[in-house]
């Protein structure tokens, strides 16, 4: 099967804003009275919003997660975007392939707000490819694992989901592909954490790159079609 669209989270998957939100976040949460380390904030957030962990928040700092503080949190977060922010290395590359070769069926589709989504891709010079497709969760529903961000992309390239390749980086956001009847790709550029290659395979990932670079020749399919089929066989 060749895929006729590419559906893309954008956080750790085309661009490196990871280590810089949590750590603003970090510092945030130990300033609020729970002494939580960056590895451990890590391991808590990654993939999820702030708000959906509100009640572990509260029960930590023994305080309700405010607009205010949340409001806070967006501007120093923001703040080092705009400051610090740079594309996975070949994401830029690879996404000009794609675009290219799939005459601009792709779309972007992250669980973040959406000032923050569009400020990264036109931080690093992705937004004209995704101009008029970008998906937030925040305006879903229900955001990721749900499937909602990937079924109105898919519907906005007009392609079925099960003929779209999914870009993930989270357990939480393959999972979202997967329910969304996609083939979902992990990236992962680490062996270990919540993101490691085997996580992602356990989430539902049939493939995991090291290297953005991959992503082209992945559109074909053949490859990806065969692994699949193995992990629903079960098929050593």
């Amino acid at each position: 099967m060749k895929f006729e669209a590419i559906l893309f989270d954008c956080d750790g998957v085309l661009v490196d804003s990871e280590p810089i939100t949590n750590g603003v976040l970090c510092t945030m949460l130990n300033e609020a009275g729970w002494a939580i380390s960056p590895a451990e904030c890590m391991r808590v957030f990654i993939g999820k919003t702030v708000r959906s962990e509100a009640a572990r928040i509260a029960a930590h700092t023994g305080r309700p997660l405010t607009d205010a503080w949340m409001a806070a949190f967006y501007a120093r977060r923001n703040a080092r975007l705009e400051a610090e922010l740079q594309a996975i290395e070949g994401a830029v590359e690879a996404v000009r392939a794609v675009h290219a070769r799939l005459q601009g069926r792709i779309a972007c589709a992250s669980g973040a707000d959406r000032f923050k989504v569009e400020m990264q891709l036109d931080k690093v010079g992705l937004a004209p490819y995704f101009a008029g497709r970008i998906f937030s969760g925040h305006e879903m529903p229900a955001t990721k694992p749900a499937p909602d961000v990937y079924l109105a992309a898919a519907a906005a390239v007009g392609v079925p989901p099960a003929r779209c390749l999914v870009v993930e980086d989270t357990v939480t956001g393959v999972a979202a592909g997967v329910a969304a009847g996609a083939t979902v790709v992990g990236y992962s550029p680490s062996p270990v954490g919540h993101g490691s290659p085997a996580a992602l395979r356990a989430a539902g990932a049939v493939h995991v790159m090291a290297d953005m670079g991959e992503l082209p020749a992945l559109l074909d399919g053949g490859t990806l079609h065969g692994l699949a089929q193995t992990r629903h066989t079960g098929a050593a």
